[in-house]
C-alpha cells in the first residue's frame, strides 16, 4: 500500500517538478525586493526557518533595506519601501482512512489546488518602523489573515518596541516569535505541524488580537502580550488574555542555539461576546543549527501543555475542551544531504489528547525537500500514527503523505 503510494507521488513529482522549471527563476518573495538579498541570507536550509540574520532583520521591525543603508535621504520614501510577495502550497495528501461512495477526501486521494494563497506585503516605513499586511486569496473571509505593525528602536544596543497585531489562525505568538519549533504555526521545518511541533498539538494556533512588548538582542529574545481570541472583523473586545515568551539565542561555536519558554494565561471574551474562556498552556522547546562534517543539521525539541476542563466547568480552556491535560513532545531533524538544495527529516511525536479514554496520540514522519530553485520548493511528508486514539476506524486512517509544491514570488 505504501510503495503503491509512493510510486503515484513519484509521478507526480515529475509534473511539479515541470511546472516549477517553467516559472521564471528571478522570482523573489516580499523581503528579498525589500533588502536586496537572496531568500538564503535569512533562512536555514528551507523557508520559513530563520537563522540569525533572519532573526535580527525580524526583531528590529523588517525595517533593513540596502537602499536605505546607501542613500542620504531622509528615511521614508513611500516611493520604494512596499513590497510584495505571492506564497502558494499546492498538495496532493493521500490518508488510509475508509473510503465511501459520494465523497472526495484525503482517503480518496486529494489534489488541492491550491491549498494556500497568501499576498503578502512587506513596508518599511521609516528606520524604526515596519509594517506586514497578510491577505488571503484563498479562503477570503476575512480577507486580512495577517496584521502587524512593529514600533522598533534601539536602546543600549537591544531592540525594544510594541508590536500591535492581528491573525486568523497564527495565535498569539505570531506578535513576535524567533525560533523554528512551531511555538507560532507558521515556522516549522515540515508540512504535518501538529506532528513535529508540540505547541501546534496542543491548539495553540487560534485567532489572536492585541499588542506586543518585545525585547531583543543577539543572544535573547522576550515577548509578554496582551490578546485575544479574536481577528480583524471581528467584535471589539478587551485584550485581557496574557502571553508570555522567553527565550535565549545563544552563539556556541559554530552552532545557533535557542532555548525557550511560553505562557499562556487568564482569561478573554470569544468574539461572539457570549462566552469567556481561559487561556491556559505553556510550552519548552529549543533548537540547534549547525554544520556536521558539510552538512548542515538543524534539531528542534519541544513540549507543551494545555490544562484540561473538568466535566461541568462553564468557561473551557480555549485550546483544550477535554478533561484531561493535552500535551505533546516532539523532536525533529533536519539534515542537508545536497546543502542548499535538499534535506532529509525524521521526527517523532508522543502526544495525549486530553480525552477519559483512547488518550494515547503517537506520530512518526519522514520526509524530504528539495530546491528547485532558491523560492520554489519540493515537499514529501509520510506521517504513521498510533496509539489507542486510533482504535477501530478512525475516520482519516492511521498514515497521511503529502505532497508539496511550495513557492514564493
Amino acid at each position: 500500500m505504501l510503495m503503491s503510494i509512493l510510486k503515484r507521488l513519484a509521478a507526480l513529482s515529475f509534473v511539479l517538478v515541470g511546472l516549477a522549471a517553467s516559472m521564471q527563476a528571478q522570482a523573489v518573495s516580499t523581503y528579498a525586493r525589500q533588502t536586496g538579498m537572496t531568500c538564503a541570507a535569512c533562512h536555514f536550509q528551507n523557508y520559513p526557518s530563520l537563522n540569525q540574520f533572519g532573526r535580527s532583520f525580524k526583531a528590529n521591525g523588517y525595517a533593513f533595506s540596502v537602499a536605505a543603508l546607501a542613500s542620504d535621504a531622509p528615511a521614508m520614501s513611500l516611493r520604494d519601501s512596499i513590497n510584495a510577495g505571492l506564497i502558494t502550497k499546492i498538495r496532493y495528501q493521500k490518508s488510509n482512512g475508509p473510503r465511501a461512495s459520494g465523497t472526495n477526501n484525503t482517503n480518496d486521494g486529494e489534489f488541492q489546488f491550491p491549498d494556500e494563497l497568501l499576498l503578502n506585503i512587506g513596508a518599511r516605513i521609516s528606520n524604526n518602523i515596519g509594517a506586514v499586511v497578510e491577505l488571503d486569496l484563498h479562503d477570503p473571509e476575512p480577507l486580512v489573515s495577517g496584521l502587524k505593525l512593529p514600533f522598533i528602536y534601539n536602546a543600549k544596543g537591544m531592540a525594544v518596541g510594541g508590536i500591535p497585531f492581528s491573525t486568523t489562525t497564527q495565535g498569539v505568538a505570531y506578535g513576535f516569535e524567533m525560533l523554528n519549533t512551531g511555538a507560532v504555526r507558521f515556522s516549522r521545518v515540515a508540512e504535518d505541524r501538529s506532528a513535529v511541533s508540540a505547541q501546534q498539538y496542543i491548539g495553540t494556533a487560534t485567532k489572536a488580537q492585541g499588542l506586543a512588548a518585545v525585547a531583543s538582542n543577539a543572544s535573547f529574545f522576550a515577548n509578554f502580550s496582551k490578546w485575544s481570541p479574536r481577528t480583524v472583523r471581528d467584535k471589539s473586545g478587551s485584550p485581557s488574555a496574557n502571553y508570555l515568551r522567553l527565550a535565549a539565542t545563544p552563539q556556541v561555536g559554530s552552532w545557533d542555539l535557542g532555548i525557550g519558554v511560553q505562557s499562556w494565561s487568564g482569561s478573554a471574551t470569544e468574539p461572539t461576546l457570549l462566552n469567556t474562556v481561559k487561556t491556559k498552556a505553556w510550552a519548552l522547546d529549543a533548537q540547534a543549527q549547525g554544520i556536521v562534517g558539510k552538512m548542515p543539521l538543524g534539531i528542534y525539541f519541544s513540549y507543551a501543555s494545555a490544562e484540561g476542563t473538568p466535566a461541568g466547568v462553564v468557561q473551557r480552556n480555549l485550546f483544550n475542551a477535554n478533561p484531561k491535560d493535552r500535551k505533546a513532545t516532539a523532536i525533529v531533524g533536519q539534515l542537508g544531504v545536497l546543502p542548499g538544495k535538499a534535506t532529509l527529516l525524521l521526527s517523532y511525536r508522543k502526544g495525549e489528547n486530553g480525552k477519559l479514554i483512547n488518550s494515547l496520540d503517537n506520530a512518526w514522519m519522514i520526509g524530504a525537500t528539495y530546491s528547485l530553485l532558491a523560492n520554489v520548493q519540493l515537499q514529501l511528508n509520510h506521517t504513521e500514527y498510533s496509539g489507542s486514539a486510533y482504535r477501530g476506524s478512525p475516520a482519516n486512517g492511521t498514515r497521511m503523505t503529502t505532497q508539496m509544491l511550495y513557492s514564493a514570488f
